[in-house]
């Protein structure tokens, strides 16, 4: 068990070397010190306080709280539209596959197959539902 203690040790260390790690942790950081982004964000969190305060009061004003959902509603397209959070986005979706990729190759050997037969185009199209699926046993 040690061993294999740390071999994810060095699977870890390996991870943070790799070009789709280092891309989404800049993709990170340049989300943390992009002022444009971080004032939609400002903005963004103090129209949702104030819907929540609208949609606290006893006695909610409707239209208020349509005209504030809204302001919310677009107030976040901004924060997605922002090219530095496109950029986070797509770079996070790539890092997230990397990590997927490397669960499955487990997973695929914990359950008794052949780690080097695993296939990650076959696995792309894996839904879940192993029902009718002969591609993991």
């Amino acid at each position: 068990m040690a061993d294999l203690l740390q071999m994810a040790k060095e699977l870890g260390k390996a991870l943070q070397k790799d070009a789709v790690y280092l891309a989404f942790r800049k993709a990170a950081e340049d989300n943390d010190n992009c002022e444009e982004l971080q004032n939609l964000i400002g903005d963004f969190n103090l129209k949702k306080l104030n819907y929540s305060n609208e949609n606290d009061k006893p006695e909610p004003d409707t239209d208020r709280l349509n005209a504030l959902d809204k302001e919310v509603r677009d107030a976040y397209a901004a924060i997605m539209r922002n090219e530095s959070m496109v950029n986070y986005q797509k770079a996070r979706a790539e890092f997230e596959q990397l990590l997927d990729s490397i669960n499955r190759v487990i997973a695929y050997s914990a359950a008794g197959q052949d780690p080097d037969q695993y296939d990650p185009t076959a696995a792309a199209a894996c839904n879940g539902n192993c029902a009718g699926c002969a591609g993991c046993h």
